[in-house]
Formats: structure tokens, C-alpha cells, sequence
């Protein structure tokens, strides 16, 4: 046989490395559900300046998909020639948005006429408090000039911020006011918001943003699990893993089609594969769940009730106690607690993220697996 049709043979034969990435933020390698979100911001970059794709808030549960669905939009902007900026809600923020376009101007002001824009990592200085005033006409100044350097050459800037819910409310204040500013100004700006839904609709009920109000808001939800029964299917049987339809189907119901559990139950059923040369069996596809589920305990929900108060523990324990959705008037009186009381815990449990609106007088868990790993801790079943 010729060497080069035997290297051919031993490429095609090679193991496919796992696919799924359950880390915080990576992007998979297939976003399930999500079909046409970005519809709107794509469009919006081919129109330019006042677009209203280009100003969008994602919401959602924890592990829902939200800095995922900010990097789909990053990679959708540099493919444009956008510059794109991305930054979290932690203090100072501004800073070091500020710092980036420094450094993004005296590229472009320096650089040929023809250079194509990528993206930059915010670095550089930080601040602890929001802008003052002086710096920010010194802000704007330096954003106003990157921007028209930018319009010469056919694009524009995306800038985003995850985690809002975290922000110090005057630097959300000083950035929605200058993108308009600069909206204002038809200059080519974008702004790209992801948060938990309640701080989200906290903060465009305040006054100090209201133009975002505007903002094309995305609620994100769960992919269907027959979407995620479909991928798991096709990815495992394009590696040659051996396994029945009544497994896959079990696996994608243990996701409940959200998408940090799909990347989590996927990548411990591909190792699960991997060291039992392609085959899974029921007590495979079992351990490979059960170690999903430990994960997302440590990585998700643990860190969620981390900040909670030991009487915020109490509500949601009264919580998991019900099948489904908790009313109000059955915690309060499981608790022996006052309606006021019970409201003022639903709100911080609300805003926190742990909890979801489940219609008049109810509430449901936002966190996939927290009714049971709260009912593994109180010895229920």
C-alpha cells in the first residue's frame, strides 16, 4: 500500500476527541434551540448605527446559555469586521472598557487604512468606583474618535457585558448613556447585555437607563428535549458509539434540554464510551448521568446558594417539599412565617436567580436539580 493511502487510513481511524465542552462560557460545538436569536443582531450589523438588533439584552436561569449566546454574537461581529469589546459587570468595568478603546484607536489611528478589526481583550487599568465626571467627557471623547475611525472603514463596535445582575448601577447608568450618545450621533455602536431575569427587569425599570427599554430583550428557555435526543443521537453515532434509542432518550430527559446539563451529560457519556470501546450500556449511561448531576452541583447550584441566607435556605427548603410550582400562602404557612415576610424572601430568591415566576402566587425552581439536591440534603426522596 502507498504511504500516503496508509496515513489517509490512519486519520480516518483516529479516535474523534470528545466534542462536548461544560465549562462555564464555551461555546459548543452545536447550540440547540437557539435557531434565529441572533436574527435580529446580524441584521443590525449590516445596517449600521440605530439598528435596533444592535442593542439586546439575553436573560435567562443560570446555565441557561447566556455568555454563550454573548460569544455566538461576538464570533457573528468579527466575522462582519466588527471590533468587538467584552467585558463582566464587576466594578470598574468602564475603566477597563475605556482602556480597550484606547488601545483599539491607537491601532486603527496608526495602523494602514485597509487593516481588518478583530477583537481585543479589556486590559489595563481598572477603577473601583464608577467614572467622574471629568473622565467621563474623557470616555466619550475617546469613544466618539474610535468610532469615526471605525465608520472610515465600513464597521463599527460591539461592546458587551455579562452578569449585569452584578453591576454597580451608576457604571450601567454612564454606558447606556453614552451609547446613546453616540446612537444619537449615528455613530456604528452596539451593546449587548446578558443577565438574570429579574435584575434585568429591575434595572430597565429604573430611571438611570430607560433608552434601554428599547433594547430587543431575549428571554432564553430550555431546548427541546427531543432536539437534544436528535444531536445526542447523530453526535454518538458519528463516533461509532453503540447505543440504544431508549438511552439516548433517557440521557436527554436527564438534561431537561438546559444547555449546561446537555455539554455535561454529553461529555460523561462520551468518556463513559471511551473506555468501554464505543458501547453504553444502561449502567454506563446511568453513572455518566450521576456524575452530570454531581458537577452541576459543585459548578452551578452550590455556588448559586453560596451568597443565600440561612432563612433564604429555609424558603427554598419549604420549597422542594412540592412536586412543582410552590404557592405563597403553602410556604408561608410551612415556614409558620408572615405574607411579608415571604414576599421579602420570594424577591431576594427572585433576584438572586434561584427562583422563577410560575404564575399568580407561584414560584418555581430556576436551577435545573436544585428540588433535588435540596431534598438530598433534608433526607427527603
Amino acid at each position: 500500500m502507498p504511504r500516503n493511502s496508509q496515513t489517509s487510513h490512519e486519520l480516518t481511524d483516529a479516535p474523534m476527541e470528545n466534542p462536548f465542552r461544560p465549562s462555564a462560557g464555551a461555546t459548543p460545538p452545536q447550540i440547540l434551540g437557539r435557531a434565529g436569536v441572533l436574527d435580529e443582531f446580524e441584521y443590525g450589523l449590516r445596517l449600521g448605527s440605530g439598528a435596533p438588533g444592535l442593542l439586546t439584552i439575553f436573560t435567562g436561569a443560570r446555565g441557561i446559555g447566556k455568555t454563550v449566546m454573548l460569544g455566538a454574537a461576538h464570533d457573528l461581529a468579527r466575522e462582519k469586521g466588527w471590533a468587538v469589546i467584552s467585558e463582566t459587570a464587576t466594578s470598574g468595568f468602564m475603566g477597563r472598557i475605556g482602556e480597550s478603546m484606547r488601545q483599539l484607536a491607537e491601532e486603527l489611528g496608526n495602523g494602514p487604512v485597509n487593516r481588518r478589526i478583530t477583537a481585543i481583550a479589556a486590559a489595563g487599568f481598572s477603577i473601583t468606583t464608577a467614572l467622574p465626571p471629568e473622565r467621563q467627557v474623557a470616555w466619550r471623547t475617546l469613544g466618539e474618535e474610535l468610532l469615526r475611525l471605525l465608520a472610515d472603514r465600513g464597521n463599527g463596535l460591539i461592546i458587551t457585558v455579562d452578569e449585569i445582575h452584578a453591576a454597580d448601577r451608576r457604571e450601567l447608568a454612564q454606558l447606556a448613556a453614552s451609547v446613546q450618545h453616540f446612537i444619537q450621533d449615528r455613530l456604528p455602536i452596539g451593546l449587548v447585555f446578558a443577565g438574570l431575569p429579574a435584575a434585568v427587569s429591575d434595572l430597565l425599570n429604573e430611571g438611570v437607563a430607560t433608552f434601554l427599554r428599547r433594547a430587543d430583550k431575549i428571554d432564553l428557555h430550555a431546548a427541546a428535549v427531543r432536539e437534544v435526543e436528535e444531536s445526542f443521537a447523530a453526535t454518538f453515532a458519528a463516533a461509532g458509539f453503540r447505543v440504544s434509542h431508549d438511552l439516548v432518550r433517557q440521557a436527554a430527559e436527564a438534561t431537561g434540554g438546559y444547555p449546561f446539563l446537555i455539554q455535561l451529560v454529553g461529555y460523561f457519556l462520551w468518556r463513559e464510551a471511551e473506555g468501554n470501546q464505543g458501547d453504553l450500556n444502561p449502567e454506563r449511561v446511568a453513572r455518566a448521568i450521576q456524575a452530570a448531576n454531581r458537577r452541576n452541583a459543585r459548578t452551578v447550584i452550590e455556588a448559586a446558594l453560596a451568597a443565600a441566607s440561612p432563612k433564604d435556605l429555609d424558603f427554598l427548603f419549604a420549597m422542594a417539599e412540592d412536586d412543582g410550582p410552590s404557592t405563597a400562602g403553602e410556604i408561608g404557612r410551612r415556614l409558620g412565617a408572615k405574607s411579608n415576610l415571604v414576599a421579602n424572601y420570594r424577591s431576594r430568591l427572585l433576584a438572586a436567580g434561584l427562583i422563577e415566576s410560575a404564575g399568580h402566587g407561584k414560584v418555581d425552581f430556576a436551577i435545573p436539580g436544585l428540588r433535588q439536591y435540596l431534598r438530598a440534603k433534608s433526607g427527603v426522596s
